[in-house]
């Protein structure tokens, strides 16, 4: 038995989400915990699992906004480092009409930036059913070397070791390293999201089958992998079997896409948790990918994405009624 069923290493920050405008006329932003790790683990507690946190945050407001936050989502937070001297990671962004989004950073440096590998929980990461994470914490060299260590204590653990590229451009002073980087993550994973945009950039393919043909003859590895095609749904890719794909919900009422992906990832994690990762059958993926579409979309009709995760019964009611 192992202590959590997920633990999740990476970048835990302020989403600052455009919000109206004052009497002024000023922009008004909304202060929303999120980072793409604690956004996956916030949804999974929704679904019951036992989740833990490793990263940085500064020592200031907005740390302690976060430390409270995942505390209050039932994430262990036992290992989140208070940083005394950089400041916690900051993220402007702008929404478009159609719930798409541009990054503005604050992270030169942030303090996710600053988590070293002697800061590494490694009881705790040996103790994880499934591993997690992504490149924000594999674009500097310090917390790049941390998140190595981690990935080889989670395997030497037994766990299983869950991948999200999550490319951000703006974070990496060459894309060819982030290409590096996320070939790296690719060598390493059990489980795979991918988005579409990503999928691409790594092979140079729009056809997501072949896109995925590619990924699974260079890193064989790979067990379940899934791609998000946005607005349009998802696809499984598993062996040699025929991919699935799954349409997205389109019922209306999108104000914007953050934390659909991760919403979508955990919901993912989850299945395999509840149903191992070996033989699954068409209708096994088409229901993991039905879950984590109704799951990605209730999160597009909410602000921010660690309070806005959904319980599991209202994911199972939109299932139901649709």
């Amino acid at each position: 038995m192992k202590q959590f069923d997920v633990v999740a290493l990476g970048e835990l920050l302020i989403d600052f989400t455009e919000n109206g405008a004052s009497n002024q006329g000023n922009g008004l932003f909304e202060a929303c915990p999120g980072g793409a790790p604690c956004n996956v683990l916030a949804m999974l507690r929704k679904t019951g699992k036992s989740c833990a946190f490793v990263g940085k945050v500064g020592d200031d407001m907005f740390g302690k906004l976060l430390r409270d936050t995942i505390e209050e989502a039932g994430i262990n937070a036992d290992n989140l480092i208070m940083d005394a001297n950089i400041p916690t990671t900051l993220a402007f962004v702008k929404t478009f009409s159609n719930g798409d989004r541009d990054f503005s950073f604050y992270r030169k440096p942030g303090a996710d930036m600053m988590l070293t590998c002697d800061e590494l929980p490694e009881e705790t990461i040996a103790n994880a059913r499934i591993f997690h994470f992504g490149t924000l914490s594999m674009t500097h060299e310090g917390v790049r070397a941390a998140t190595v260590k981690a990935v080889g204590l989670a395997k030497e653990g037994g766990a299983y070791v869950s991948f999200d590229p999550n490319l951000r451009p703006p974070l990496w002073e060459d894309l060819e390293e982030a290409k590096r980087q996320i070939a790296w993550g690719l060598s390493q994973c059990d489980i795979l999201k991918i988005a579409d945009n990503e999928l691409e950039f790594m092979t140079g393919e729009t056809d997501f089958v072949k896109g995925a043909a590619i990924l699974h003859e260079k890193y064989p590895n790979i067990k379940v992998l899934n791609v998000t095609a946005g607005a349009d749904g998802s696809y499984s890719f598993y062996g040699e079997e025929e991919p699935v794909f799954v349409p997205s919900f389109k019922l209306g009422g999108t104000i914007e896409t953050t934390g659909a992906g991760d919403t979508f990832c955990a919901s993912v994690l989850n299945f395999v948790l509840e149903n191992g990762i070996a033989c699954l059958t068409p209708e096994d993926r088409e229901a993991m990918l039905r879950f984590a579409n109704a799951a990605a979309y209730i999160v597009t009709t909410r602000k921010g994405a660690i309070r806005s995760m959904p319980e599991r019964s209202e994911v199972e009611a939109l299932l139901a009624a649709n």
